[in-house]
């Protein structure tokens, strides 16, 4: 079995160096309300400015480095999203803290396109494999950061949240230090595909990239409405307590840490148009089962398949984009890994407001029905000569 570049692991450290300090703002919205007074909009508001300026300006940041590749955005990223946390500590003023959590979104969106970029660049002919590698750590990040703050927050000591600054500086360190040889085997790499024609010239079907929009915003609707809305599910309809309903929450996330490595593993194997068509596939009957469930024991095994669906198409989507959009690389990744991530918290207040006029089970609804749009649209989807 082949082995997948080394320099993939350090970029999934930067990975989980961006996206536990993005999963720890969440996490720290009770500290806010309580300690620095704030009410439950400025809290909420705090959360919507540093997922919109994240998910908004990644494309843009992913066009610039298709134009100008900036290496230095790299570990740039994780410095800002650990000094954003870092400064918490010292302040209880709103518009700092306001500041920071804009600070935190623009550094996810500094770090992803350049990183998934040279992620693609070094990986050769194991793009899936990388990919899901790469994303294993951003996802390992997003469930390790709530755990952290909650302990310094809510338990220890709030000046221990001096730890996301510290951990991240030396990550970041670290990858500058090896950018120069990462960027020399990005060369080699982009040499020998040349000289066996991989790739060819590099083209942007623009066409096939829009039909994988509407399976991008799919998955980013399932994935935030999953998010948001389980722990409520388990409460208000299966009538179990909060802490169950967290873990049901966790058990989605650590099942998908392993499932976004094996989704990138099976699409090198077997095509990522197939892996991708057999997550979304899984999605219309999982959701619509998940969401019907009134037996906990249940929906708690249905969050497996659910977890495939969500989770085994994510590497897929992020090689397909970026093999579409050959010229622009980056752009793709901005769009996949930024905007397609968390679009779907825009649609996530909408579906609040149907909860609280038809409850939260009619609701949710929405999920298989957006799966099944995505499922129809990957059948759509051309097979990429690239990837054959």
């Amino acid at each position: 079995m082949k082995k997948i570049n080394p320099y993939v692991y350090l970029f999934a450290m930067g990975h989980f160096a961006a996206d536990w300090a993005q999963g720890a703002w969440p996490a720290l919205l009770p500290y806010f309300i309580s300690v620095c007074h704030l009410n439950y909009q400025e809290a909420g508001s705090l959360i919507f400015a540093n997922m919109l300026l994240a998910s908004i300006t990644q494309p843009f940041f992913g066009y610039y480095s298709d134009k100008i590749s900036k290496p230095w955005f790299v570990p740039a990223g994780p410095i800002l999203c650990g000094l954003s946390l870092a400064v918490i500590p010292f302040t209880t003023n709103y518009w700092i803290i306001f500041v920071c959590s804009m600070l935190c979104g623009l550094g996810s969106a500094v770090f992803h396109p350049e990183a998934a970029l040279m992620v693609n660049k070094i990986s050769g002919n194991l793009k899936g494999q990388a990919l899901g590698t790469f994303s294993v750590g951003g996802n390992t990040g997003f469930a390790i950061g709530p755990l952290v703050v909650g302990l310094f927050a809510y338990k220890y000591d709030i000046h221990g949240l001096l730890l996301f600054g510290i951990v991240n500086l030396i990550l970041a360190a670290l990858m500058y230090v090896k950018m120069g040889a990462i960027l020399g085997q990005a060369k080699d790499v982009a040499a020998a595909e040349v000289k066996n024609s991989i790739f060819g010239e590099r083209k942007n079907d623009w066409g096939a990239f829009s039909k994988l929009s509407v399976i991008i915003f799919a998955r980013s609707l399932g994935f935030t409405i999953c998010n948001s809305f389980i722990p409520i599910y388990w409460i208000n309809v299966l009538g179990t307590s909060p802490a169950t309903g967290s873990m049901a929450l966790t058990i989605l996330f650590a099942l998908g840490a392993v499932i976004t490595f094996l989704g990138g593993v099976l699409a090198d194997r077997f095509g990522f148009i197939k892996i991708l068509r057999s997550a979304l596939i899984v999605m219309v009957p999982a959701m619509f089962f998940l969401t019907h469930s009134t037996d906990v024991t249940t929906a708690t095994l249905l969050l497996l398949p659910a977890a495939y669906a969500l989770f085994g198409c994510y590497s897929p989507i992020v090689v397909l984009g970026q093999t579409y959009l050959g010229k622009n690389v980056g752009f793709a990744s901005g769009v996949t890994m930024g905007l397609g991530t968390t679009i779907g918290g825009i649609m996530a207040p909408l579906v609040g407001r149907a909860a609280d006029y038809w409850g939260i089970a009619t609701a949710l609804q929405i999920l298989w029905i957006a799966a099944l749009a995505a499922a129809i649209f990957s059948f759509l989807l051309p097979r990429p000569k690239e990837l054959e």
